[in-house]
């Protein structure tokens, strides 16, 4: 079982690829190498296998982070979750289920109004958890990017206290705590438990 995350720049036309393209990549290459484990293509799409499963929704979070870092864009991406039957030295020409589910899945995620979502081979758990990923987005879609900026660093830095990730990002340490209480930090993070936990339960 892998996991494949497709995604795109939402607004990324009114934006230059200067002021995000680098930052994309360089996240996308905390996950592996392009262009065997992600690529991006047609200028804003993008395609990344995760091969833990239990790790994508977190990969997806960050992300997301970090496009939302830079004002005015934001990630649509969906998370297949299956097999992987042929694997390609490009990740856009290896397929199997998960590849399936994620393509998919992002191809409806406008339709449905919601910028993450997962496809599976379960139809309960998919249900269960886009409808918690529905309310998590309430937050996240409307991160700023002072609050985006603070969850991208926050996740980088797991064991790091507040007052050392105020020195990474240049703030006070109340000021961090604000912005991760605006962002909902904690609530994102027992969200990205929660679809662990119910993917374990799956194998």
């Amino acid at each position: 079982m892998i996991a494949v995350i497709t995604g795109d720049i939402i607004n990324s036309k009114k934006i230059s690829p200067k002021k995000w393209l680098r930052f994309l990549k360089q996240e996308l290459d905390t996950i592996g190498s392009s262009p065997k484990t992600w690529e991006i293509y047609r200028g804003d799409s993008f395609q990344t296998i995760i091969s833990k499963p239990e790790d994508a929704l977190k990969a997806a979070i960050k992300i997301k982070a970090t496009v939302k870092s830079i004002q005015g864009i934001d990630a649509r991406m969906a998370i297949g979750i299956g097999t992987r039957t042929h694997n390609a030295p490009k990740v856009t020409e290896s397929n199997g289920t998960a590849f399936v589910h994620s393509g998919e899945k992002f191809e409806v995620l406008k339709k449905e109004k919601q910028n993450l979502a997962v496809k599976s081979d379960s139809e309960d758990f998919d249900r269960e958890i886009n409808l918690l990923l529905k309310l998590g987005l309430i937050a996240m879609d409307n991160w700023t990017v002072n609050a985006a900026e603070i969850v991208k660093t926050t996740m980088e830095n797991p064991g790091k206290l507040q007052q050392e990730l105020g020195k990474i990002v240049g703030i006070k340490q109340n000021a961090i705590s604000n912005r991760m209480k605006r962002a909902y930090y904690a609530e994102v993070m027992e969200l990205n438990e929660m679809y662990v936990t119910k993917l374990k339960a799956l194998k």
